[in-house]
């Protein structure tokens, strides 16, 4: 398959002078060159080569630009820290990659905002400028590939091609056999983010050290005073996930090679001592609570007293299986030795709320912005927990939003009967009735019906769970890798069958940069006649974009033209 986009060739072709004409195929191309260099120099254990690779990474054009155009395209594009800064042009966006320097780069403090927790108390999280947000992510490039090479292999939390679900999947693994573990130690620790040592980080972390240090010691702005930071990462930086990662990777395999020394491999199978951890959340498996309480868990203290960490004391517990526990938002439990895995009740209690919350504040809106507003939401609650036994669940809580929609349908109209409201805001479509939606003109000759997201039409579907040795940035393992990432984003794709026909017919790329297309970048719809033109809206005249190439095919008159598959 192949795309053209009608443009200047000699812009692409040669070293670029502008922020439109970057070859984005080539700086990806040149970026996972690198990284892969790096990730076999740490599997090798070269670490002076993989300081000299990464510096290169670091010091290169490819490597600026990438991380710019992260920076510029994610959710907080639109957030400027303390210096109330954006890179909201080209222009702008073009003279940042020639900031991103070494010599002379000094960080500014973080703003710090509080955002609410699920429990009703507040988490702090420190906003980086743009153009410190910009170097985390360019050294970011040169860290990942040596922290996944590194990495717990039953780590899931902020890694490439893993999620809650696959830590989930692990858990059922590692609990659902009648010879399984039947003991659990549920940690939570205690500040994570807030309390990491920064010497440990300093001594450990295989990056910069002088740039560590400098993001460490920035300290933060709240309500115009200066705090200055003396432990901790903030939660917020681009790179802070990855610190903690680091920092916690061991816990697996260090955990289970002090029980093979002290006990012997064979001994050590038999207490089915199992960690699966996502960032700093984690759960371990053993035969008895003696084990878990004399054994594991003064390990895991002395582990992350190093790191300047400690256990919760209120939120540490050892359970059984029958008794169950909650984890990433599910309830895993044992029903007369069957584990069964729910939506937890906290977590079904905690969207409620927020469902009636929309509802609540949008009493005198349009039916069709209140669908609006409430099927992402929805949409994305389904879709995180279909892969459990989350149907009773679906059910009940589809019924639960009926009837809150039905006393805000009935608050609109008290002078109205009952019957003249269901006909006003409920219909039929197929075999279901009641259906929450309305019909909305689309052109000048259309309309169309837009109806709210049914949870229980929402299929049940099983995992399918990322191989623990999994690297992404392992060459033996690219088409593995491909094949996961395509498969997860037709899934989440899976309500919209048209999406998918485009996405397979341009093998996963964007139609104008031919860079992949990823549930991080996004998409968008393209039509390449555009509809106010007389565009048709058939997938002949549609392409999947980048939501920042979108934004350049429209600002610079640039032509798409469909991509024709390849003989």
């Amino acid at each position: 398959m192949e795309a053209f986009v009608r443009e200047d060739k000699s812009a692409l072709s040669g070293a670029p002078q502008r922020w439109d004409a970057i070859n984005w195929r080539q700086v990806e191309r040149n970026v996972r060159a690198m990284q892969i260099r790096i990730a076999k120099a740490t599997q090798e254990g070269d670490w002076r080569r993989v300081k000299a690779l990464q510096r290169s990474l670091t010091r290169s054009f490819s490597a600026k630009a990438s991380a710019v155009k992260r920076v510029t395209e994610n959710q907080g594009k639109r957030t400027a820290g303390v210096d109330r800064e954006l890179w909201d042009s080209p222009e702008v966006r073009w003279e940042a990659i020639g900031r991103l320097k070494r010599r002379g780069y000094r960080p500014l403090p973080l703003r710090r905002v509080f955002i609410p927790k699920a429990n009703g108390k507040e988490r702090p999280l420190g906003i980086p400028t743009m153009l410190d947000r910009a170097m985390q992510a360019l050294h970011l490039l040169a860290l990942e590939p040596v922290s996944e090479g590194t990495s717990d292999p039953n780590s899931y939390g902020f890694r490439i091609n893993r999620s809650t679900a696959d830590a989930m999947s692990q858990l059922f693994v590692n609990l659902s056999r009648g010879h399984s573990a039947q003991w659990i130690l549920e940690a939570d620790i205690k500040g994570c983010f807030d309390h990491i040592s920064h010497d440990w980080l300093e001594r450990n972390v295989p990056m910069d050290r002088a740039i560590l240090r400098k993001w460490l010691k920035a300290g933060v702005i709240f309500q115009g005073q200066f705090q200055a930071t003396e432990a901790g990462t903030p939660q917020g930086g681009i790179i802070s996930p990855t610190l903690a990662n680091v920092a916690l990777n061991g816990l697996e395999r260090q955990l289970v090679a002090s029980f093979e020394k002290k006990l012997g491999v064979a001994k050590t199978r038999k207490l089915k001592v199992n960690v699966v951890r996502y960032a700093d959340d984690f759960v371990i498996t053993g035969t008895t609570p003696e084990i878990l309480q004399n054994e594991v868990k003064p390990w895991v203290e002395q582990f992350l007293a190093v790191r300047g960490l400690t256990l919760s004391t209120e939120k540490t517990r050892i359970v059984n299986i029958a008794d169950g526990f909650d984890f990433l938002g599910w309830n895993f439990r044992k029903y007369s030795g069957t584990l069964l895995i729910k939506p937890s009740r906290k977590n079904v209690q905690t969207f409620y709320r927020k469902v009636k919350d929309v509802i609540s504040a949008n009493k005198t809106v349009k039916q069709s912005e209140l669908i609006r507003l409430l099927n992402p939401m929805l949409r994305g609650w389904a879709q995180y927990h279909r892969a459990v036994v989350a149907k009773a669940v679906f059910n009940r809580l589809g019924h639960d939003i009926f009837r809150a929609l039905w006393r805000w349908a009935k608050r609109r109209h008290p002078g109205k009967k009952a019957d003249w409201v269901r006909k006003k805001y409920f219909g039929s479509v197929g075999q279901r009735s009641w259906v929450f939606g309305t019909t909305v003109v689309k052109d000048v000759d259309s309309e169309v019906w837009v109806e709210l997201y049914s949870l229980a039409s929402t299929p049940i579907q099983r995992h399918k769970k990322v191989r623990g040795d999994y690297n992404p940035f392992d060459p033996a393992q690219e088409v593995y890798g491909e094949t996961l990432r395509q498969e997860r984003l037709l899934d989440s794709m899976a309500h919209r069958k048209q999406w998918i026909k485009l996405y397979m017919s341009q093998r996963g790329l964007c139609a104008l940069c031919q860079c992949k297309m990823t549930k991080d970048t996004g998409w968008h719809d393209h039509h390449i006649e555009y509809r106010v033109r007389g565009g048709s809206d058939g997938l002949r005249n549609r392409v999947l974009l980048h939501p920042n190439c979108h934004v350049q095919v429209h600002n610079h008159g640039l032509s798409v033209v469909k991509p024709v598959p390849s003989i």
